[in-house]
């Protein structure tokens, strides 16, 4: 029984003999075989080198007197492309072995002096199969915390459950070189707990649906599987959040577990994050909400405005056939552009006469201001240049910046024609409302210089259905 373990161990390390013998390359590959090792046999000293060049091996033996070249010319060459491999210098005349400064300079690891039996010979092949286990060893810890470093800013997305929630397994198959995954994620939410199951592969059997608690029964003890690794997910608190599970086709190796355990205690640490940025943003969501309703609040000209702007800018959106994420940040911009004017006096921003230069300049503020109050939180971090943008004109001669032409995003083009739109057919203490026919001939009017000329004809065709977009409107209240 140990001879067979003694056997496969050996098997995972290759040799490659070297002489220009038959006789001995064949005694020496039937020596090693019987103790369990790969050994491949080579008599031409060029074409072991070129073997060594295009086929992996962990240890050769190699005779030092040679034809057509020495053992340490055979060395010389190889050492220029192959640093890692062990080798072993053989001869049967010690008055003609190379000098101990040639053997440290080739970096032989071994030197042994041919006789009838092969100990000596096996227990320096065993020396050097400990240096490269440990070696692997080494390498195999620093890949694993390399890979797992390269894969946390992934994990660490900070977006919502589901983009993390699918991170965290698609990265640890990925890391594992595993086919079959599972993750369930129980979040605490406002209104209870969000419960969602991820599976890439075919998944875990016997996972899916299972509570935590059962989920752990399930995978402890006696029912464990040795092919599967899996854990429960904790928060700070160390209250359960999740468990995770990967399937293989065969045993796993220790570099695989060990990955596995310091990959589960980061994928805890991002979720506890996760779950404490979305408690955060909700309720700065809920505060902007609150400080846009006192912006409309402020003028009851301009009531409902934002609302009208995120619908107007969602309909131009869908129109010019972007996808439903863009369509979705068109909208919330144009919810949250005019968030800024909180912080513009109210004798400006109500006035009902003509503002002096000064005046007009504190208002040109109010994109800033915008931008400073949605930037601070990374849940609006998509939507603050295009608020930052919407006053800038495609012919340079808009605020804050003068930004000109493509410069300005495509988000704030689009929210820019949907606010001057709202503006024109709205009654304002400045400004009577315009009929829909005479906004759209100042739309066309200034098509290419305030306004993106391709945006604004699309903005054209979505308004012609006027009635259906005035039913819409009534639920305005629900984008």
């Amino acid at each position: 029984m140990r001879k067979n373990k003694r056997d496969f161990i050996n098997s995972a390390f290759t040799i490659l003999t070297l002489d220009d013998d038959p006789i001995m390359t064949a005694t020496l590959q039937s020596y090693f075989q019987i103790a369990g090792y790969h050994i491949d046999v080579e008599n031409d000293p060029y074409k072991a080198i070129e073997r060594i060049r295009n086929c992996h091996y962990d240890i050769l033996l190699l005779d030092y007197l040679m034809n057509p070249i020495c053992g340490d010319q055979v060395v010389e060459e190889i050492r220029k492309f192959d640093r890692d491999i062990f080798i072993i210098l053989l001869t049967g005349h010690k008055s003609l072995a190379p000098p101990i400064k040639t053997i440290r300079e080739l970096d032989i690891q071994g030197y042994y002096e041919k006789s009838d039996r092969f100990d000596q010979l096996e227990l320096l092949v065993e020396s050097c199969v400990k240096s490269i286990r440990q070696l692997r060893t080494i390498r195999g810890y620093q890949d694993s915390t390399a890979a797992l470093i390269e894969a946390m800013p992934q994990i660490y997305s900070l977006e919502n459950t589901n983009c993390v929630g699918e991170n965290i397994l698609n990265k640890i198959i990925e890391l594992l070189n595993c086919k079959n995954g599972f993750l369930k994620l129980n979040f605490p939410k406002d209104e209870g707990v969000e419960i969602q199951e991820f599976i890439v592969g075919e998944g875990i059997p016997g996972a899916k649906g299972l509570t935590l608690n059962a989920l752990a029964e399930r995978f402890s003890g006696k029912n464990q599987d040795e092919t599967i690794f899996h854990a429960g997910l904790y928060d700070e608190r160390e209250n359960p959040i999740g468990f995770l599970a990967v399937g293989f086709e065969q045993a796993p190796t220790i570099f695989q577990s060990q990955l596995f355990q310091l990959f589960v205690r980061q994928c805890s640490s991002a979720l506890s994050n996760t779950q404490l940025l979305s408690k955060i943003n909700r309720s700065y969501y809920d505060m902007i909400q609150v400080i846009r309703q006192m912006v409309d609040a402020k003028d009851i000209y301009t009531r409902g405005h934002s609302d009208r702007v995120a619908y107007f800018s969602y309909r131009l959106a869908s129109a010019l056939k972007k996808d439903e994420s863009f369509c979705e940040r068109v909208k919330m911009a144009g919810l949250f552009h005019d968030v800024g004017k909180i912080g513009i006096p109210d004798e400006i921003l109500i006035s009902d006469r003509k503002l002096t230069a000064e005046e007009f300049g504190i208002i040109k503020l109010h994109p800033m201001k915008s931008h400073s109050i949605l930037s601070v939180v990374s849940y609006f971090k998509e939507i603050a240049p295009i608020v930052l943008q919407h006053h800038e004109r495609i012919d340079g001669l808009g605020y804050p910046h003068g930004l000109k032409g493509e410069a300005i995003c495509e988000e704030a083009r689009i929210v820019a024609i949907a606010d001057a739109f709202d503006a024109m057919i709205s009654t304002r203490r400045y400004s009577s409302a315009l009929s829909i026919s005479e906004a759209v001939e100042q739309l066309r009017i200034y098509g290419g210089t305030q306004f993106d000329s391709h945006m604004a004809e699309v903005f054209i065709e979505v308004i012609k259905d006027w009635d259906k977009l005035t039913a819409e409107l009534e639920l305005c209240d629900k984008l």
